[in-house]
């Protein structure tokens, strides 16, 4: 009898001990990933279509990353899943996308940029970052690039995972000193650098910026220390305007970087080339380019905000089939950003009477 109870009590030491180690461990999981839990707990959806908002609320080792870099997607993920996913696997991927940028300045004197992003359906997230090391932004990062699809969406706390790579996959965004960039498609061949400089890709290159250029200028010098690699098999270039008024476009020609400055107070970028040579409308987006050039022509590069959203919807893009890729193009989020403000308005799924609004601190 005797033996039977000491058995037991034993049973039951070691049950405790296990309990102990195990609220151990998940007190310690809690301390340790807080900052990850808290940011995962706070993706919102506000919109059917299928837009998300999320603040980042840890660090996201962007600064470490910009130590050694990453020359090719696979290059990419290794990292984030290192630093961010604890192993937990990630899928950042790029691929064939439409789109449309330009930049003005509305009536009151702020300079805005407008940007259409055009691809088959794509649930967009918008998410807050304010790093340690670097500027505040806004960005917005397509869902189905992090793996989200119809039946898989950042709807639970697991489901959400992959959502930590965002700030990884900005396609569009503006910081606190007012600086917004743009990616848009360039059918050619992908840009891939090879100097000896630290290896940046596509959206590794706009997380950059946002995170560590306060104006057009530093935008530029900022991305000629580095080697450019277009990810997803694809080509791309890149409008970035600021809230000095200063919009450039850069393209990359035989690798070689490319500026094409604004001459006036507007500027205009679709899916061709802008660089004068050989390459020059080498690409697609032309009708969509002469609508907006024209508008801006005609107002002398002065839109208000509703018109700067306006002048989006005039060159949405409705069910158009990509018979190379087979991708159905629809625009699948309008924002107009306000450099001055640092704020933006987005409508998704081209429902242009919806309008969200958001603004950096607010």
């Amino acid at each position: 009898m005797q033996k039977s109870i000491q058995k037991k009590t034993a049973i039951r030491n070691i049950l405790l001990i296990i309990v102990a180690v195990l609220l151990l461990a998940a007190a310690t999981a809690i301390v340790v990933f807080r900052g990850e839990i808290k940011t995962l707990k706070n993706i919102q959806r506000i919109d059917e279509y299928g837009f998300y908002t999320m603040e980042y609320s840890c660090d996201y080792g962007f600064d470490d990353f910009l130590e050694t870099g990453a020359s090719n997607d696979t290059e990419l993920i290794r990292f984030v899943m290192g630093k961010l996913m604890r192993g937990f696997p990630v899928e950042i991927t790029e691929t064939e996308l439409g789109c449309s940028t330009f930049n003005a300045v509305t009536p009151d004197g702020d300079f805005v940029f407008g940007r259409n992003f055009d691809m088959d359906y794509s649930p967009g997230i918008l998410v807050r970052t304010k790093p340690d090391d670097g500027y505040e932004s806004i960005s917005m990062v397509n869902l189905a690039f992090l793996g989200y699809k119809d039946d898989y969406m950042p709807d639970g706390f697991i489901n959400r995972m992959a959502a930590l790579a965002a700030p990884y996959a900005p396609l569009d965004g503006i910081n606190e000193k007012g600086l917004s960039v743009g990616i848009l498609l360039l059918p050619d061949e992908p840009t891939n650098q090879k100097t000896d400089k630290i290896d940046i890709t596509s959206t590794t290159a706009i997380r950059l910026l946002l995170d560590k250029a306060s104006t057009v200028d530093e935008a530029v010098e900022l991305l000629k220390n580095y080697d450019m690699h277009d990810s997803g098999n694809a080509c791309y270039h890149y409008q970035i305007a600021d809230a000095e008024g200063k919009s450039v476009i850069i393209e990359y020609v035989d690798n070689e970087m490319q500026v094409l400055r604004g001459e006036n107070n507007y500027q205009a970028c679709t899916n061709f080339y802008l660089t004068p040579g050989e390459m020059y409308e080498f690409g697609d987006g032309q009708d969509r380019y002469k609508i907006l050039m024209e508008t801006l022509e005609k107002r002398n590069g002065i839109l208000s905000s509703k018109d700067a959203m306006g002048l989006l919807e005039s060159v949405k893009m409705v069910d158009i089939l990509d018979k190379k890729s087979g991708i159905l193009y629809n625009t699948q989020w309008s924002a107009v950003y306000n450099n001055s403000k640092a704020s933006v308005d987005i409508c998704v799924g081209m429902k242009y009477d919806k309008i969200y609004s958001f603004a950096i601190g607010a």
